[in-house]
């Protein structure tokens, strides 16, 4: 009777072990390394709340194939130090792939993330990270792909030519000077900040490609909350437009001050400036009845507005933090979502596929996509073996007349074919 009770139990615990397996090989692992406390935590709250209720939608909606997905993220104080403590960390957990965040650290990470064969799905749209094999620029220099980085977005320098040729294209011939003289840009970024500097380059080949002349760069803080200086070294220049590379509160700042001091340039923002809260920020100066020119790049659709899959955002975000009132949500959310349905996409066909491993997320996911459309008022998404450009466009707006509106969707691989192809991958 004993041996009989003792094959039972050792039946019953092969049994949960079993079930206790089963459950642990249907959840996949996914890491975040998110910023919410440090110098970009002023967008990158909202971002990191977003990426918690997409994945959410997501388990909702099936998760992978019927696997669920179980998601943990850290906060690294925009530190990349804590970054790259936070990567080791996911990486002993055994994580699928990862969710990042700034530019800097996932630049820092980015060997690493190869050699690991880790996908690494960033906010951080640097163009640095938009080529998976190795490249030759024109001086020669040689720089190593990077084939696990990418994102779902147009990247920093698609984002910064597209500003400045919307403005050329549909400002500029308004201006009492067009014909009579060159169009003049000055850059304001914090120098010392990889995200802020990275689109610098391209936006200078941009802006002698449309003939402006060009000021001297102008130093601001991601911390900044008095440009005053950086200002007055502007009017001495006198120009016409005003680059700005750095996120949403000290972009604010900036032109509060352009306002207050008369610098009248109009005002070209990449994406982690432009948001929801700037014109709240700026107030008069971009709201008064005189208010300035404020376009900026915008890969995805504001918070709430009417495009695909976003009564989902906004229906998750209700569900899931119901404290913070749907006025007080940023587009940062469906850029945290646009992300994570990439690469949910990604691990759907992976897993169809037979490997839902790294490599295989990588080859027989992401790089199949061909014009993959998410909604959210991005563009759709192709990813190839030799290119981890998203995208070739972006949609250009500016905010008038209380609200967000459209000044022009620009498609550089559509009006510079040769240059998107041979010259402007991976910076």
């Amino acid at each position: 009777m004993k041996i009989k009770k003792i094959i039972i139990l050792l039946i019953s615990v092969v049994f949960l072990l079993g079930l206790s397996s089963m459950a642990v090989a249907k959840t996949i692992k996914i890491g975040g390394i998110m910023d919410t406390t440090g110098a970009t935590s002023d967008v990158g709250k909202d971002y990191a709340i977003g990426m918690e209720e997409a994945f959410h939608y997501i388990n909702d909606m099936g998760g992978v194939n019927g696997k669920k997905i179980k998601y943990t993220w850290f906060d690294y104080g925009y530190r990349i130090p804590e970054a790259l403590t936070k990567y080791k960390l996911l990486k002993r957990m055994k994580v699928l792939a990862i969710m990042g965040w700034g530019t800097g650290d996932t630049e820092a990470l980015s060997p690493t993330v190869n050699k690991d064969k880790i996908p690494y799905v960033s906010a951080s749209y640097s163009a640095h990270l938009t080529s998976p094999v190795n490249w030759v620029d024109k001086s020669g220099k040689k720089h190593l792909g990077t084939p696990y980085n990418l994102f779902f977005s147009s990247d920093y320098s698609t984002n910064a030519r597209a500003c400045i040729t919307a403005w050329f294209d549909k400002k500029w011939p308004k201006h009492p000077d067009y014909g009579k003289r060159k169009p003049r840009l000055v850059c304001s970024y914090m120098f010392a900040s990889p995200y802020a500097s990275a689109p610098i380059k391209a936006i200078k080949d941009q802006a002698t490609l449309l003939g402006f002349d060009i000021g001297s760069d102008q130093d601001v803080s991601l911390f900044a909350i008095d440009t005053k200086s950086q200002i007055m070294a502007m009017k001495k220049f006198k120009p016409d437009l005003v680059w700005h590379g750095n996120t949403t509160m000290s972009v604010a700042a900036t032109i509060r001050d352009a306002y207050a001091l008369g610098l009248r340039a109009d005002h070209i923002v990449n994406n982690w400036g432009f948001d929801e809260n700037l014109p709240r920020l700026a107030g008069d100066a971009m709201s008064g009845d005189d208010a300035l020119t404020v376009m900026g790049a915008t890969p995805v659709a504001f918070f709430g507005q009417p495009f695909d899959n976003m009564d989902h955002v906004v229906a998750y975000a209700k569900k899931y933090n119901p404290g913070i009132p749907a006025s007080k949500r940023l587009n940062r959310t469906p850029q945290a979502w646009g992300d994570a349905l990439v690469l949910w996409e990604a691990m759907k066909r992976a897993d169809k596929a037979g490997d839902l491993t790294g490599p295989g997320v990588m080859k027989k996911g992401f790089e199949t996509m061909r014009n993959f459309h998410i909604g959210l008022g991005a563009g759709d998404v192709t990813y190839t073996p030799t290119d981890h450009r998203a995208a070739s466009a972006c949609l250009v707006q500016e905010w008038k007349g209380g609200k967000f509106q459209k000044v022009e969707f620009v498609d550089l691989k559509a009006r510079w074919p040769k240059k998107w192809e041979k010259e402007w991958l991976g910076w």
